[in-house]
């Protein structure tokens, strides 16, 4: 057994540069991982719960309290393997680290080898009694499922039942019925394959020469309102079909007008030659434009023509079966085994029979009810501003998101599965059902009016939760399920069965649980680990956006214990009362108490049953992704509170840094690992001034390993925290000289420690580090104001710096337009890079910098967000209007073109009018620099001379504020392409 003051390894060292490139890879990774047996969201990656698992668990073997017997146990594994050069403590250290980065590996994490020697370290290091991890917050299972990986006893809870669905299938169904499982879902999955495809053949007909439609394109309408036009209006986001390789397709369209009918409008396909050929959408952020007559109408008017439709996703028909109106069919994706690729035709009548079909055998299931609970969902679905937007356009219950053959399917599809296992003999019955249904489920999510066609993509479709909402979808493909092609029936029962077959060689099965995490089940002292991923404040509605899923999964599966709200009988949805989300971000109506009080009081309850549930020799972990200082202050104030102390904090890369919340933004790219233990009942009383000194020794040591690991701006700082913490929360309290305690967090702006708080330190000596990183000595190499803030303000906007994936995004965020298309006012995205005021504010004030004397002029503040306004847009105030032409893009050949050839004249000086003077006596060197910029970029060759050889004779503080800040821009900005130029004409 580990004694209680042993250090445990993840204490003392981790491998975060190798960890971080396995975690970030990772993503890319799609089959056998277990996120492919049903979504979940904001997953931590397994490589980083692995690697963090076997250092919470393992000894440091240069304690001198490290048991003997774990050394030899450990030389004896890691041999043959790595084959250590030495026989010290310090090697076996550093080899255990190698290993643990090693075993972060996708690949590494099921070789019976690395197995082996990753079950045997942790079973030498707990020889007496099997260690029991605990996650309260388990979601998707990534820690728990990592923890049975290295032999641990696991207890999995969480409040969602959705949750604890995929956690009862992954961690206890899957590794207690064996290989067993695999077979028979794929058995089971083919015949009701077979089956469902002859019952729906009529549905989903092939076509007369044998084609195979995998999938339909549809569109919502409206009708144009403008008078003598009346036209349907489909509602396109865009007419791409394909613009994959050559295979380029497209639409077309013609108006056919009379002088007595409304016009219609009719479509062609044909292959672009470039995109200038392709006709530009109708709806942009709910607005639409009539393709007849050009009329627009308002958002007003197209919401409440689709609320006359309950969202419009459905054909209208007339009794024979002809469309009269609703939703249009613009086209049909094939696929025949005598033709390569895939093909496009324009739809027939009969594709809308097909569908006709459909809603009759719907409205007839609908009411000849067999069962106390409807086949389509009727729960209500709720308004959430600016995350589901949907109910705005009449989609006002589950149900209708779907269109009405999606309906049938699904509904069919339920039907079909209760009829399999009332006769099913088979020994794991239950265990099947459950992990078919989570297959039935993931389909559901592929069978909404919410999914996007991907005109760049391979699989040619989005699913529905492309990211954590439920905005609307103009229009929308609808999938074969029964083609054959990628996120059909098969594939997504395919899916589940390699993650089957997997996990279930595991040595134990884990016990998981429906619970509050603020009242955990277990007893005192239980636990040798407690290590979880918490919620962040209104980060993810998932209680909301799992209701999705729910609604279904509770039709396959009637009875299921897993499927209920154990707190209200009477609730049909997921549990809300008590899940730990703040709601008035969203939904204050139905929500008012849930408010930023009401999440941080939560966290620090579950704070405390995690330190009641955990022993005196365990050790805790906490993943902290925060994007605000106010959060990490609120969470951390919530540890200390419930009586821990942090021993070490690792910031592990996740996140791609090319994915779209990243770009010119502050955007996390890693998730900090904060290590922590039950505080001693007798901590003491720390001194300030020894704690301070001590915290600003930790701040140096630790932005110089970070610069190591290719950690940067944001990242770094939130990861100093940490090491910061080490430092204050040893103690039961700090105390100043006169006896005053300092807390945790307080008034930035005040003078004493008591009154300004710690982090208010902590966060000035990262700011000086910061500073001495990029500019040398701040103070003696006298850079004013405005240049420390331009940058500190870059220097937090740095990426880190990670590897593997290809740099692709797999982060399922979509761009701009496309977040903002159901919006009624368009968003004006201005040029700059942006930070929120609060990291801004915090990292600048420390440093003596008066933001509100560069406000106008370097910088702009509205609605909580900073934007550092982009050179270019610095020409009025730093010349006389007249001086400098607007700077010039580089030409299409790569070469620059200067005034003086744009006007066919000589070059003139600027000269600065009389009105301009004195503005520009007292520039600083940052505006002399930006000058500089904006005379290269114009092209005024013979005035940038000038103004470099005045520089040169200034001294060094020009030339080495320019080196500085071109490696600040982000690589591929106007700025630093502008001073990258600017020094090649520097006098040497």
């Amino acid at each position: 057994m580990i004694p209680k003051e042993c250090r445990r390894l993840i204490e003392v060292d981790f491998p975060i540069g190798a960890v971080s490139v396995h975690a970030v890879r990772e993503k890319s990774i799609r089959y056998g991982h277990p996120s492919t047996l049903h979504l979940w969201w904001a997953r931590r990656p397994l490589a980083a719960c692995r690697a963090v698992l076997l250092g919470l668990l393992l000894p440091d073997p240069c304690d001198p309290l490290c048991p003997s017997g774990f050394k030899t146990k450990a030389w004896e594994l890691l041999s043959d393997s790595y084959r250590p050069a030495g026989k010290s403590d310090v090697v076996l250290q550093k080899t255990l680290l190698k290993f643990i980065g090693d075993f972060a590996n996708w690949e590494a994490s099921s070789h019976p080898l690395y197995l082996k020697i990753a079950r045997g370290l942790v079973q030498a290091a707990h020889p007496e009694e099997t260690p029991l991890v605990v996650d309260p917050f388990a979601g998707g299972g990534s820690i728990p499922l990592e923890a049975l990986r290295l032999g641990c006893e696991v207890f999995a809870s969480d409040l969602n039942p959705v949750a604890c669905l995929i956690l009862k299938v992954l961690l206890e169904d899957i590794p207690r019925c064996g290989g067993v499982l695999v077979d028979e879902l794929r058995k089971i999955s083919k015949k009701l394959k077979r089956e469902m495809e002859l019952q729906q053949n009529d549905i989903y007909p092939h076509d007369p020469d044998g084609a195979r439609p995998i999938a339909y394109w549809w569109a919502r309408t409206v009708y144009c309102q403008a008078p003598n036009c009346g036209a349907e209006v489909p509602l396109v986001r865009s007419f791409w079909l394909s613009r994959e390789g050559k295979n380029k397709v497209a639409l077309r369209y013609q108006v056919k007008k009379t002088l007595r009918e409304i016009p219609s409008i009719e479509f062609e396909i044909f292959k672009p030659q470039s995109d200038r050929d392709v006709p530009v959408g109708t709806v942009s952020r709910a607005k639409a434009r009539c393709l007849a007559c050009g009329s627009v109408l308002s958002p007003q008017e197209v919401r409440a023509q689709l609320r006359a439709q309950k969202g419009g996703a459905d054909v209208l028909f007339d009794k024979e079966g002809c469309r009269v109106g609703g939703a249009r069919l613009l086209a049909v994706i094939t696929v025949n085994s005598g033709m390569r690729g895939r093909q496009y035709r324009l739809p027939e009548d009969r594709d809308y029979k097909a569908v006709w079909k459909a809603m009759r055998r719907l409205s007839f299931i609908s009411s000849n009810l067999t069962s106390d609970i409807n086949p389509i969902p009727s729960e209500p679905l709720p308004f959430m501003s600016g995350t589901f937007n949907v109910p705005l356009y009449g989609i006002l219950n589950w149900g209708d998101l779907f269109s009405a053959r999606q309906k049938l399917v699904l509904a069919e599809l339920c039907q079909k599965l209760l009829q399999v296992f009332s006769t099913y003999d088979g020994t794991y019955g239950t265990e099947l059902r459950r992990l078919m249904a989570l297959g039935i489920s993931k389909l559901s999510e592929k069978l909404s009016s919410l999914c996007r066609l991907q005109t760049s993509a391979k699989h040619k479709m989005a699913s529905t939760f492309s990211r954590q909402a439920l905005p609307m979808v103009w229009d929308y493909v609808e999938v074969n399920p029964w083609a054959g092609g990628s996120g059909d029936f098969e594939d997504q029962l395919e899916l589940n069965a390699l993650v089957a077959a997997q996990y279930y060689a595991f040595q134990s099965a884990a016990v998981t649980q429906i619970a509050d995490a603020t009242v955990c089940p277990l007893s005192d002292n239980a636990a040798s680990v407690w290590f979880t991923d918490p919620p962040y404040y209104y980060a993810v509605p998932y209680a909301d956006l799992s209701d999705f899923f729910f609604v279904w999964l509770k039709r396959m599966l009637p009875g299921e214990p897993y499927l209920r709200d154990p707190f209200d009988p009477g609730n049909l949805l997921t549990p809300k009362q008590q899940e730990l989300c703040e709601m008035t971000h969203w939904d204050p109506e139905r929500y008012p108490y849930k408010d930023k009080q009401f999440f941080e009081n939560g966290m620090m309850r579950a704070f405390k049953e995690g330190r009641r549930v955990l022993n005196e020799d365990g050790v805790g972990c906490v993943v902290f992704a925060h994007k605000t200082t106010e959060g990490w202050e609120a969470l951390l104030s919530g540890m200390l509170q419930a009586g821990w102390t942090i021993t070490a904090s690792w910031p592990i890369a996740t996140e791609m840094s090319s994915r779209l919340r990243a770009q010119e933004s502050a955007a996390l790219a890693t998730s900090v690992h904060l290590v922590c233990r039950p505080r001693l009942q007798d901590a003491g009383v720390g001194d300030w001034a020894e704690v301070k000194a001590e915290m600003e020794q930790r701040v140096r040591e630790w932005m110089a390993r970070l610069l190591e690991e290719g950690i940067r701006g944001a990242d770094a700082i939130f990861s100093c925290i940490g090491p910061a913490l080490e430092v204050f929360s040893r103690y039961e309290r700090v105390e100043t000289p006169a006896g005053y305690a300092v807390p945790l967090g307080g008034n930035p702006e005040a003078a004493e420690p008591q009154e300004r708080g710690f982090l208010s330190y902590v966060f000035e000596a990262v700011s000086r580090e910061a500073l001495r990183q990029v500019l040398g000595d701040a103070e003696t190499e006298g850079f004013e104001e405005d240049a420390r803030l331009t940058a500190l303000f870059l220097w937090t906007l740095q990426t880190t710096r990670t590897n593997g994936n290809n740099g692709r995004n797999n982060s399922g965020e979509r761009n701009q337009e496309e977040l903002n298309e159901e919006q009624e006012k368009p968003v004006r995205k201005k040029g700059g890079l942006a930070l929120p005021f609060d990291t801004f504010i915090r990292i600048t004030r420390p440093m003596g910098i008066h933001y509100q004397n560069w406000v106008g002029r370097v910088i702009e503040i509205e609605k909580g967000i900073v934007r550092l306004i982009p050179v270019s847009e610095r020409r009025r105030l730093l010349f006389d209007e007249e001086s400098v032409s607007l700077p010039v893009e580089w030409g299409k050949k790569g070469v620059q073109v200067t005034l003086s050839e744009l006007i066919g004249v000589p070059e003139p000086p600027p000269k600065p009018t009389k009105r301009a003077a004195k503005r520009l006596e007292n520039l600083t060197t940052l505006d002399r620099l930006h000058q500089a910029i904006l005379l290269f970029g114009a092209g005024q060759s013979a005035s940038l001379r000038r103004l470099l050889e005045e520089e040169r004779r200034q001294g060094k503080r020009f030339e080495r504020l320019a080196l500085a800040l071109t490696a600040l821009y982000p690589e591929k900005s106007q700025e630093r392409r502008w001073i990258e130029g600017l020094q090649a004409m520097m006098p040497r």
